[in-house]
């Protein structure tokens, strides 16, 4: 099926484009118009009645509840490590024989400070996030190996990483991976039109309707299609 914006060719199954993500079989794209059969207006679904369409449930305010508990807890965890790894090593310094004051203290105080940049740069990453739309044009397996510690041992393992490539409206790339669990690899489908929200952990997928599973799009956990809230955060699911 030939693109009529790119002119690039597609399989027939392909419901967008995968080089420039413009819909092949519906219109997702008239302004201000509700599609055919789609319940959407601008892409975003209006009606509860189908699973075709973005969801306006991402304007909820649990989502900027979590984000903003999500910093919390990753400042507060970090701190917590920071003043046990400087009392630790203090520790050590005072009463072990291998190190002393104020030489343990100085590691102590450079592991906390690790930790502290490293909760850092997690919110700052999460907060200059920005949200994209675009299309699934790749999915690949890769057989890998990796060393793994048994006791005193080291042996090889052998895995299988599952990768799906987004590319966004904009020409930029995403992966997603995961070694040994395929359920995000045989989620999303080659063609399929998705969508991130900033500063979440999942994408969301804009025809869900032949789905049987979703994931949350803010803790990433894996839910039944026919819930309303994720079991783990509770916040509303993207249908």
């Amino acid at each position: 099926m030939m693109c009529p914006q790119c002119g690039a060719d597609s399989a027939k199954n392909i419901n967008f484009c995968t080089e420039c993500g413009t819909a092949l079989v519906m219109t997702v794209s008239a302004p201000l118009a509700a599609q055919p059969g789609t319940g959407t207006i601008d892409g975003q679904r209006t009606g509860t009645s189908n699973l075709i369409g973005y969801s306006e449930r991402i304007n909820d305010t649990a989502f900027a509840r979590y984000v903003k508990n999500s910093h919390r807890w990753a400042a507060m965890f970090s701190v917590f490590i920071a003043v046990a790894a400087v009392v630790g090593f203090y520790i050590a310094g005072e009463v072990g024989s291998e190190m002393d004051n104020p030489e343990s203290l100085h590691i102590g105080f450079g592991i906390g400070g690790m930790f502290l940049a490293i909760a850092l740069f997690q919110i700052m990453g999460r907060s200059r996030s920005k949200a994209w739309d675009g299309v699934v044009i790749d999915k690949k397996t890769e057989k890998k190996r990796r060393q793994e510690r048994y006791g005193n041992e080291e042996r090889w393992v052998r895995y299988t990483r599952y990768t799906v490539i987004f590319k966004t409206d904009t020409g930029k790339n995403y992966e997603i991976n995961a070694d040994d669990d395929d359920t995000k690899y045989n989620y999303y489908r080659i063609g399929d039109r998705v969508r991130y929200h900033k500063g979440l952990n999942s994408i969301e997928k804009f025809d869900k309707s032949g789905d049987s599973i979703i994931f949350c799009n803010a803790c990433a956990s894996l839910n039944d299609i026919n819930d309303d809230l994720c079991f783990r955060c509770s916040c509303p699911l993207l249908k």
